[in-house]
This record gives C-alpha cells, structure tokens and sequence, in this order.
C-alpha cells in the first residue's frame, strides 16, 4: 500500500491538487494540518482515495482533531502538526506521546522542513510544506509488513 504524506499547504489548493493526481497508486492521503480548507476542496476530488486529516496551528475554526491514531497495514500511526507536542524545540515530546499510544510511525509537520528519523522501533517522518519554493512531500509504501519512507521535492 502506497500512503501519500502533506502538510502545511497554507492555502495552496492547486499544489495538493496536482500532487495527488501525480500519486495514482497513493491509496490513502495523510495530512499533517495547516491547510484545512485545501485538505477539505482536495479530498472532495479523490472519492476512491481514503483521506486522514489533522488541524494545524493556522486551522482556526476547523473541525479536526490536533491528533489521530490509525492502524493501515498492521502499522499503528500517530498523526499530528506537532506544535502540541513542540517539535520545533527537540522531538522528545513527539517520541513519548507516539509511543505512549504504541505508535509503529509518527507523522507531523509545522516545522516546514523535511525529515525522516529513526529511533529504536518508532518510524518518524515530517514531509515538510507544499508550498512556495520548499515544496515537498512524503511517500510510505508499506509491503508484507516492511515501511519505505521518503520524502521528495515536487516542482509546483
């Protein structure tokens, strides 16, 4: 299963748009907040895709959890933004409540910047911002249990 990963779109509607066309094999779309109403226009265009969706620190007003925690092929998900957890001042918040929930993956975003890490059992990944010039994205292919990771640029 192919998972596709966005965050902070901060109103680029047509970016995501076009990301998730270029992802046909994408079977689901995480994304990571700050940008509701894009994740919201977009997903009314992918019936067939499962959409997954967080609020942001700039989602005012929006109906989404700040977490969630989802099981797709067997691997336990912790979603967030990551401004609760203060990602932008170290990771240890981030680490203690994914594994507190028994997370196999952590995703977030906030930051802006792309990131992939690794810490014992726990998968973390932050597919930075579609938006602007750092435009970027992450992609999780989940085969017989294994997860490949990556994040990647894409020319919006």
């Amino acid at each position: 299963m192919q998972i596709l990963v966005v965050s902070d779109t901060h109103g680029d509607y047509v970016t995501f748009d076009r990301l998730v066309r270029s992802k046909p094999k994408a079977e689901v779309v995480i994304f990571c907040g700050d940008g509701y109403s894009d994740f919201e226009e977009v997903k009314k265009n992918f019936p067939d895709k499962m959409f997954i969706g967080v609020r942001g620190n700039c989602d005012w007003s929006c109906p989404l959890p700040n977490n969630e925690i989802r099981t797709i092929e067997g691997k336990k998900f912790y979603i967030c933004h990551g401004h609760v957890e203060g990602v932008k001042f170290g990771m240890s918040g981030l680490k203690s409540v994914a594994r507190q929930n028994g997370a196999d993956i952590a995703l977030y975003g906030h930051t802006h910047m792309p990131d992939i890490e690794y810490d014992g059992d726990l998968q973390i990944m932050n597919p930075g911002s579609l938006q602007r010039f750092s435009c970027s994205y992450g992609l999780i292919d989940i085969q017989k249990g294994q997860v490949l990771m990556n994040t990647a640029s894409f020319n919006n």
